[in-house]
């Protein structure tokens, strides 16, 4: 019972977390569309389209547990003009949220459904990560201003 309560209470977390996120990711990409940068648009749009997948597959399954759904208070996060530096706060969130998410997931081995969920989830902010580092990475190496023509 403890371990259910204590996976409901990580789902519901991510639920609250993630939704934040989700809406940063559509603001920053409104934010570079105006800026012309049409492919971090597209590509911070796309995300947020794919967190809420994940809100909404926690949220389901919170349900599914017989826990309670809240609509908690979320704490105000940073928006950024300055594609770089939201690239590398990003790339931070997810090295904290991966942290973060490794510990749930250990904790749902015994519930396969949870665990399959989380996995995916756990996969694909991976991913985002990964493909932060490597934008970091082509900027050292051909420089900003050859990065932002690649992101027009």
């Amino acid at each position: 019972m403890a371990q259910r309560e204590q996976i409901i209470a990580g789902l519901q977390g991510i639920v609250t977390d993630l939704a934040q996120q989700a809406d940063g990711h559509a603001i920053q990409s409104r934010i570079f569309a105006s800026q012309g940068f049409s492919k971090l648009a597209d590509k911070y749009a796309e995300h947020a389209v794919e967190e809420r997948g994940y809100v909404d597959q926690c949220i389901d399954r919170i349900i599914d547990l017989g826990g309670e759904v809240k609509n908690e208070a979320k704490a105000e996060k940073p928006s950024c003009k300055d594609p770089i530096e939201w690239i590398k706060y990003d790339l931070q969130v997810s090295k904290d949220g991966l942290a973060a998410l490794k510990k749930l997931t250990d904790c749902t081995i015994d519930d396969y459904t949870t665990y399959d969920i989380l996995k995916a989830y756990y996969k694909d902010e991976e991913e985002d990560m990964y493909w932060a580092e490597q934008q970091l990475e082509l900027i050292e190496k051909i420089g900003v201003t050859n990065w932002y023509t690649t992101m027009l």
